[in-house]
């Protein structure tokens, strides 16, 4: 029986129903073949979570086919080729998703995995990644196992004698995590949004979200090279979100191109690791350059601007027009005549939009995000929320 043939068929026939890709492994948990894309990510990841050492684990001592869970939600299923009783090579299928999963869900099971210290931009990666991983029901994920065993010894099993691992439970204490990331994937959103809308004030919006970081799983046997790698992930999600905010493509495929091989000159983890925020800063102020009205006139634009980078504070049209030098008269008619907002709706929708951003990127509750964006009262700040968007802020988090 020619395994390599089988399987090879096996995997095709597999592919017909959706993107679901097979791995072969050495006894020692090397990767001999796969026909994955993205193999070299996915891989690291089956590892990362712990899966390919349970894997490894359990082929050792046993002939039957286990299916692997992850507080992600995502499965692989494997079967053993055994030599003389002894594993010889480890055969999985996945990665899938066993149900359909909400954004929340895998906000929480980022958070059961914050111990292993991943960087932004490997997790906005992996985010990526699980958009394109299919929804599999288990008993369909099971019937694959059993073809892929029968493949591989010619033996026929039944469903029953699948060795099914339950996923980490992320609601369970026992399984907390010692200390407790923020929202990684929820950062990902407030992160690139402030490159589309060229927020300069990112730094103060951002404070109770993920640091930038070119930060590396500990475990890896390359750290500069992991964290070249993350920097220039990260550099290319920056350089897109750039252009979706109106950045040229030529200037910000141009820039992104000077960090990428910047970061790849580094010598040393100390010379990478501001790197990250170097160029993030860099492309926020290109994208609010482009992006500022040349309909408006100078002090009118300044007073934008300056609204902008007092959100936290109450603003007030006196204060505006201190600003520029105008009386409060003068200031409130041009404001409104250039931008058709009187000024306190302009910053009431600009307090609206700044709520939208910690929403999604932070975990702070609707109160600590209305006292920082200098609402009177919570009640006053859900109230204005859904007049602007129509949604309670709760409504809007969870959607």
């Amino acid at each position: 029986m020619d395994v390599f043939q089988n399987m090879a068929l096996l995997a095709e026939l597999v592919q017909c129903g959706g993107p679901i890709f097979t791995w072969c492994y050495d006894e020692k948990g090397n990767l001999l073949r796969s026909n994955c894309p993205d193999e070299a990510f996915l891989s690291g990841v089956f590892d990362l979570f712990g899966c390919k050492q349970q894997m490894l684990i359990y082929g050792t001592s046993h002939d039957t086919p286990i299916t692997l869970g992850t507080a992600l939600g995502i499965l692989w299923a494997a079967a053993f080729e055994k030599e003389d009783g002894k594993l010889k090579r480890a055969w999985v299928m996945g990665p899938v998703f066993y149900q359909d999963v909400s954004m929340r869900g895998i906000e929480q099971g980022l958070r059961y995995y914050s111990r292993l210290e991943t960087s932004i931009s490997w997790t906005m990666h992996l985010q990526q990644i699980l958009t394109k991983v299919p929804v599999l029901q288990n008993t369909i994920l099971h019937r694959y196992t059993l073809m892929m065993h029968y493949c591989l010894t010619g033996i026929h099993l039944e469903i029953s004698d699948i060795n099914r691992e339950t996923p980490p439970k992320v609601n369970d204490p026992t399984y907390a995590p010692a200390h407790d990331r923020h929202m990684v994937w929820m950062a990902e959103q407030g992160l690139l949004q402030m490159v589309r809308t060229g927020d300069l004030n990112y730094k103060q919006a951002l404070s109770n979200s993920m640091n930038l970081s070119a930060g590396v799983p500990v475990h890896s046997d390359d750290a500069l090279r992991q964290s070249k790698i993350s920097v220039i992930v990260f550099t290319s999600l920056v350089c897109r979100a750039s252009i979706e905010g109106g950045l040229s493509p030529e200037e910000a495929y141009a820039l992104g191109d000077s960090y990428i091989q910047t970061a790849e000159s580094a010598k040393t983890l100390d010379d990478l690791n501001p790197l990250s925020l170097v160029m993030y800063d860099d492309f926020i102020r290109r994208v609010h350059k482009c992006r500022t009205n040349p309909k408006l006139s100078r002090p009118v634009q300044q007073c934008v601007d300056y609204i902008e980078m007092h959100l936290d504070q109450k603003i007030r049209a006196a204060d505006l027009a201190t600003v520029v030098g105008y009386t409060e008269y003068y200031l409130t008619h041009k404001f409104k005549a250039e931008t058709g907002l009187c000024i306190n709706d302009y910053i009431k929708f600009a307090k609206i939009e700044r709520a939208k951003v910690l929403l999604k990127s932070t975990d702070q509750t609707v109160q600590e995000i209305a006292a920082s964006l200098c609402f009177s009262t919570r009640n006053y700040f859900s109230r204005i929320f859904q007049e602007v968007t129509g949604q309670t802020p709760m409504e809007y988090r969870e959607g």
